[in-house]
């Protein structure tokens, strides 16, 4: 997308006639205006050149948001990235707007003195203009004209639009103004007329107070100008939010070149440089610790305003900030490149995009203008007719001019979707359109990815079972000191449990790991054995409390690791990926939204049910591949709006096929190419709080729609005169014009005060689905292996001994898919198989091959 700032733009009809002008052009696929930022985002191979023209043409100004840099274009530098969104959220109205608002008071304040306070209230006049009607006709259209000059931008921008027969609000304020100046002129050349043909000074008196209407030709667009003014403060600040995130942004670094720590502009860092960041200051770049140990503040990314522990190794982010301690990094990623300079991005193309929803304000705005003129035409012409007189028809037919608003209309929308994504972004919820920020809310069917998203994606210590007559620290002792040698998966976790390093009394020798098996050592002439409970039963016996434990946790969804010593059980420890610790608690809040939640997972059945049961997911979907995910959501949304929640990679086809594919824990890849909306942290929270926020900036909109469509109904009809005993000044209809957009705006900012986390006020769908009644034919919860099996492709089934538990599946199935020929392959360490679907005929001698060099050994294929 190719984004430009467009000058010139009041109201919504302007926006309406740049996304008309544009959208004619060849190449252009799609084009969305936004009235809020003065933005526009082109999507096509059009040239930037055409574009303006086209642009210029209609009527407006544009130019490329970032002038030093094409579309496409590599390695820009941070700072013109910021410079370039600073430039377009800067507020370059509201300085003009104030300086017209005083000049225009000042003068109308004079005005208003003679009409209503001198001829009203008998305010003293100078003595040469008391009872001279034509002196103080001829004043007051002085005055008139200086406000009228003052604010001549409405009448330029408006005479301008009726000559490209695209008529805005401007329009509207114009032909007010000027109709109201044009009559009273005509009234003071009659009142000279009559001056020369005698008539008394009653008549002339009665003229004067009844027929003038200089007064509202100067109100009319300095209390537009008032509106105007109210309005864009109020718009400046529904983009608060991403102005103080760019803010963060550092501006120098610290860097290290030729064995001195120099200070140089952020654009100067370079990938590889080393960086210097001392407590209190800002990381400059996206890096990694070689040196150093702190606490990093990472709110101004993920919104968590709790410190995270980085040492050696870690990664760290540009504009967090560096709280304890003194740290080296390697730069890694600079420029546009940086998590923060890509959230930047995001928020700022989010911003360029329409809501759906705004389709239906833009349809009205684009003939809303034209229609008004035409019922102020229709209203003259029938007071008229039914004998009301000029002046009391010309009233009517000005006063619908300018009270009609569609501004309102043009901002219901956007300035709600400018506030939500700020605040989306301030928690570490990333909307990267409208759309996603509106569809969000509508949502029926979540369906979670186990691990990464459920789960911690890591292997823990659950359980430590010591047979009776161990103590529990001899138990964890010994698993330690077998296990320190591993590099299998679940060896890592137990060595993580163990809070320091062990030094035995007497050492560990003839440490061998056999594969397929498991473990075995010698320790002071004692023979010490690990393993799968298959493999220890080869050396020792298990009584029937520990084979019941074993049973237990296998139903858990665990992985129960024996220990044996001297052809004696010391015990067992389990070991599992276990659920986030909020994932329970978000689950149900998704439940108590009316939402129905899924699990699919790659896991074996019983893996994925234990996990399903803790979680309090709806339904379970085991033994899915990344092909059968999406199959699986493309099953659900024949049932309702369905979000997919993954890790942005292995689930990449499921999250496109989904209405919402929502990528969780991205840190710093914000970037994942199929999500719709991108959480920063790795909390399942943070999708109801997605959607909870969705849901109030819809709720925000559809107040927004239905006061600029109320106003109008109503005030319309009320300024024609329709309603009896009413008669509305044109003074007043242009007050009541300038106030409409004015509270839309204001209405929008109270989304700043929303809570995303406070569950409270939670409401649950209306139309909602239940999954008691849904029937996924792409998979099967009680085997979910035949299900997925398709014809014409051939299968062969490898028998593979040593697999203890799911990450000895992940390994497998990792190794079999790395081969060429092979589309996809399920293990799954109960049944000890491995199932592998084949796109091309592989021999087996490769597939074994595969599996044996993962330390696992394959005793037959079919």
């Amino acid at each position: 997308m190719t984004q430009y700032i467009v000058t010139g733009m009041t109201c919504a009809a302007c926006q309406a006639r740049v996304e008309k002008a544009v959208s004619k052009l060849d190449k252009v696929t799609s084009v969305s205006v936004s009235l809020l930022t003065n933005s526009m985002g082109v999507e096509g191979d059009a040239k930037s050149a055409d574009v303006i023209k086209a642009v210029e043409d209609a009527g407006y100004g544009a130019k490329l948001k970032d002038e030093s840099a094409t579309k496409g274009q590599a390695g820009k530098s941070a700072s013109s990235l910021l410079a370039a969104e600073e430039e377009a959220l800067k507020d370059h109205e509201t300085p003009k707007l104030v300086k017209r608002l005083i000049w225009s008071i000042g003068f109308l304040l004079i005005l208003m003195y003679i009409t209503m306070g001198h001829n009203m209230l008998n305010f003293p006049i100078p003595g040469f203009l008391n009872h001279n009607h034509i002196g103080l006709a001829l004043t007051q259209m002085v005055l008139a004209i200086i406000v009228m000059y003052i604010n001549r931008a409405f009448f330029i921008s408006g005479f301008k639009t009726l000559f490209h027969l695209s008529p805005n609000m401007d329009a509207l304020v114009a032909l007010g103004s000027s109709v109201s100046f044009g009559w009273s002129l005509y009234v003071v050349y009659r009142m000279t007329i009559m001056i020369t043909e005698g008539v008394s000074n009653m008549d002339l008196m009665d003229m004067y107070h009844n027929q003038l209407y200089f007064e509202s030709a100067a109100m009319i667009p300095a209390l537009i100008t008032v509106g105007k003014t109210l309005e864009s403060l109020s718009k400046g600040r529904t983009t608060d939010a991403l102005k103080n995130l760019m803010k963060m942004a550092p501006k120098t670094a610290t860097v290290e070149r030729d064995g001195k720590a120099l200070t140089v502009d952020i654009d100067e860092v370079r990938f590889g440089d080393i960086f210097i960041v001392k407590p209190g200051e800002a990381i400059p770049v996206d890096g990694t610790i070689i040196e150093g140990d702190t606490a990093v503040d990472e709110s101004a990314l993920t919104g968590e305003s709790i410190p995270v522990d980085k040492t050696v190794g870690d990664q760290v982010s540009a504009a967090t900030i560096n709280q304890s301690g003194f740290i080296k990094a390697r730069a890694n990623r600079v420029g546009e490149d940086t998590t923060f300079s890509q959230i930047i991005k995001m928020v700022s193309d989010a911003a360029a995009t329409k809501a759906p929803i705004a389709r239906i304000a833009d349809k009205v705005s684009g003939v809303f203008v034209p229609a008004v003129i035409a019922i102020a035409i229709v209203v003259f012409i029938i007071w008229m007719v039914q004998g009301g007189g000029v002046v009391f028809a010309l009233e009517r037919a000005i006063s619908v001019l300018v009270i009609s608003c569609p501004c309102a209309l043009g901002l219901a929308t956007p300035v709600a979707i400018m506030v939500g994504n700020g605040m989306g972004a301030k928690n570490g919820i990333l909307f990267k359109t409208s759309e996603s920020l509106e569809s969000a809310g509508k949502v029926q069917i979540v369906a979670l990815d186990k691990t990464g998203t459920i789960t911690a994606g890591k292997p823990e210590v659950t359980d430590v079972v010591p047979v009776i007559g161990v103590t529990e620290a001899e138990l964890v002792e010994t698993a330690y000191l077998m296990e320190a040698r591993s590099e299998h998966p679940l060896a890592g976790a137990i060595v993580d449990f163990v809070d320091s390093p062990i030094c035995p009394v007497k050492p560990i020798i003839n440490w061998k790991a056999l594969p397929g098996n498991g473990l075995s050592a010698e320790q002071g002439g004692e023979a010490l054995y690990a393993g799968s409970g298959k493999f220890i039963r080869s050396v020792c016996s298990i009584n029937p409390d520990m084979e019941q434990v074993e049973k237990r946790l296998s139903e858990e969804g665990k992985t129960p690791l024996f220990f044996a010593r001297d052809g004696k059980l010391l015990g067992i420890v389990a070991v599992a990926d276990v659920i986030k610790i909020d994932s329970a608690h978000a689950i149900k809040e998704l439940q108590n939204m009316g939402i129905e939640v899924v699990m699919l997972t790659g896991d074996n059945v019983r893996t994925a049910n234990a996990i399903g049961l803790q979680a309090g997911v709806n339904r379970v979907y085991a033994e899915v591949l990344p092909d059968g995910k999406e199959s699986v959501i493309k099953e659900l949304q024949k049932y309702g709006k369905v979000a997919m929640v993954g890790d942005g990679i292995n689930d990449s086809p499921a999250l496109t096929r989904a209405d919402i594919g929502i990528a969780i824990g991205a840190g710093a890849d914000v970037a994942v190419d199929s999500a719709d909306v991108v959480l920063m942290n790795s909390k399942l929270s943070d999708v109801s709080a997605a959607v909870r926020l969705s849901r109030a900036t819809l709720r925000n909109i559809y107040e927004n729609l239905f006061w600029a469509f109320a106003y109008n109904i109503i005030l319309i009809p009320m300024a024609a005169g329709l309603y009896s005993g009413i008669r509305m000044n044109p003074m007043w209809g242009a007050a009541a014009m300038s106030i409409s957009s004015f509270t839309v705006c204001m209405n929008a900012l109270r989304l700043n005060l929303f809570k995303v986390h406070n569950a409270s006020r939670d409401h649950k769908l209306r139309h909602r689905v239940s999954l008691e009644d849904i029937t996924v034919n792409t998979v099967n919860n009680d085997n979910a292996n035949d299900s997925n099996k398709e014809e014409g492709k051939m299968k062969k089934t490898l028998k593979v001994e040593g697999m203890m538990c799911e990450h000895c599946e992940a390994r497998v199935k990792k190794a079999l898919e790395a081969v060429d020929g092979v589309e996809s392959a399920v293990a799954d360490h109960n049944a000890n198989t491995a199932v592998v679907t084949l796109s091309a005929d592989v021999a087996d001698d490769i597939l074994k091959k595969a599996v044996e060099d993962q330390d696992y050994k394959v005793l037959g294929i079919e």
